[in-house]
């Protein structure tokens, strides 16, 4: 009989993809079919199924730590945020169109048959389906029709770990603060508790872990130590973090942060890179020189290409191009870089049409069917193999002597200038492939480049993430509890 798990935090970013991920190889590792699952994603950085559906990125992690094919029911409902106060819907891997918040709210009831069609199916295939909640089930003002934490866990009826973060300080008062603003059926639904990050002598923490079990009730499965270079895919918020030492050998790499910049994770091979200084350039932040500036993807394109003009890029790209240096776009960031961006179905923005940056000959009109595919080829010219996915909105032709920057099977894809100093592709994860990355670094300037397998990297943070917290978390009396658990329920329906 399948069993479901759900972890939730008692913030944002207090280790929920983090513990699903780790549970995840940890229950596949004891020979199970587990299956991860998040009901709803707020995220711009997203991956494509092998069936042509779009998921939270975090999600394809998990399946891979869970040794299975992502899938649009591990994330029935993403979120991309494309302003303010508003977010594409995409429903079982396909938009369904733009809501504001109000609107999206009194939709949640139709989401929520998604998200337990989709959690009913993963049931029927798994041993243990693992589920992600989204940022604290104690947010009074979300809890009405809510389908991310437990709203969903009530309507599926499974158990609760809440996890928190105790390198932001006050870990006890998170903890007993969320369980007190949860109704009693809701606070029964919570097995226990586990800290996570960690950092000391564990001796000096035992008093707190005594109080926090014998207020609550509820015992303390595990504390998490702190982990450093662990290297999982962001859900969200851009990692800045490298790993380089100061050298003169080193490839400069700019990118611009905008608003509404998206797939991020794209810079992931960059960031780790021992010869490349990549550097995030936000709002108002002085920009540095660079051998190569990368345009990264975009939910709003024309907002982000305005953005770009208002904060000086289009400037000093024509100063950096003019001095040698190189620029790629991806998705998003290739269509800047054409002549023109043409929006007249108002998918994006309520702009109809802007000139683009004008360094590729290339036009692009926005359209409503939305382009979700993974894709392999070469570069044109060459035998070096691409990898990667596209998601976009949009079609673009070229109107001049621009080439084909990257072959696929049945045709060519993206576009690269004579003089081979600017190119754009749709394909997100141009960098993931070893020979791929080197490709594009040594097209960059950079000598004697260094190979590193990003694949290999994620997959060894996994396995370390799956070790640690078999070590600092008593798996077998997590198990028992939720055994304990079922088992009240059981006996309580009779």
């Amino acid at each position: 009989m399948s069993q479901t798990i759900m972890i939730q935090g008692c913030t944002s970013d207090a280790g929920k993809s983090f513990l699903v991920t780790a549970l995840c190889r940890v229950l596949a590792d004891r020979g199970f079919q587990v299956a991860p699952f998040k009901p709803q994603n707020m995220a711009l950085n997203s991956a494509v199924t092998a069936e042509g559906g779009e998921i939270g990125r975090a999600q394809a992690v998990q399946a891979q730590a869970a040794r299975c094919v992502p899938h649009v029911d591990m994330n029935p409902i993403l979120l991309k945020p494309n302003s303010d106060i508003g977010a594409q819907v995409i429903v079982h891997g396909h938009a369904v169109g733009n809501m504001v918040a109000t609107r999206y709210h009194s939709y949640k009831p139709t989401a929520m048959q998604a998200v337990l069609e989709s959690h009913q199916r993963l049931e029927q295939q798994a041993d243990w389906v693992v589920v992600e909640g989204a940022g604290s089930p104690a947010e009074i003002n979300l809890r009405e029709n809510d389908i991310a934490n437990m709203g969903f866990a009530e309507a599926a009826d499974c158990p609760v770990i809440l996890i928190a973060d105790i390198d932001r300080g006050g870990v006890f008062a998170h903890l007993v603060g969320t369980l007190e603003l949860l109704s009693q059926s809701e606070q029964a639904r919570v097995i226990g508790f586990v800290i996570n990050r960690f950092r000391g002598d564990i001796s000096l923490l035992q008093s707190g872990v005594d109080w926090l079990e014998a207020r609550t009730g509820k015992p303390v499965l595990g504390v998490i130590p702190y982990l450093q270079g662990l290297h999982l895919e962001a859900e969200d918020a851009v990692n800045t973090q490298t790993t380089h030492t100061e050298s003169a050998e080193l490839l400069r790499v700019v990118v611009p942060v905008y608003p509404r910049i998206s797939n991020h994770t794209d810079f992931d091979a960059l960031r780790l890179h021992p010869q490349v200084d990549i550097r995030f350039i936000g709002p108002n932040q002085t920009i540095p020189p660079a051998d190569l500036v990368v345009l990264p993807g975009s939910k709003s394109v024309i907002r982000d290409l305005t953005w770009l003009r208002e904060q000086g890029w289009e400037d000093y790209l024509q100063r950096h191009l003019r001095f040698g240096g190189k620029l790629l776009g991806i998705c998003g960031g290739y269509q800047m870089l054409g002549n023109t961006i043409s929006d007249p179905e108002h998918i994006e923005s309520e702009i109809t049409d802007i000139a683009g940056l004008g360094f590729l000959t290339a036009t692009t009109v926005l359209t409503p069917n939305k382009q979700l595919v993974n894709v392999s080829g070469s570069f044109c010219g060459t035998q070096t193999p691409v990898t990667g996915y596209e998601i976009h909105c949009g079609i673009t032709h070229s109107e001049g002597e621009d080439r084909p920057f990257i072959q696929l099977a049945d045709k060519g894809e993206g576009m690269v200038d004579p003089q081979n100093q600017v190119a754009g592709s749709y394909l997100h994860g141009l960098f993931d492939h070893p020979e791929a990355l080197t490709h594009l670094l040594s097209w960059a300037g950079l000598k004697q480049v260094e190979s590193i397998d990003i694949d290999a990297i994620h997959e060894t943070s996994i396995q370390e993430a799956a070790n640690t917290l078999s070590e600092h978390m008593d798996i077998d009396q997590m198990l028992s509890h939720i055994n304990t658990w079922q088992g009240m329920k059981h006996d309580s329906c009779k």
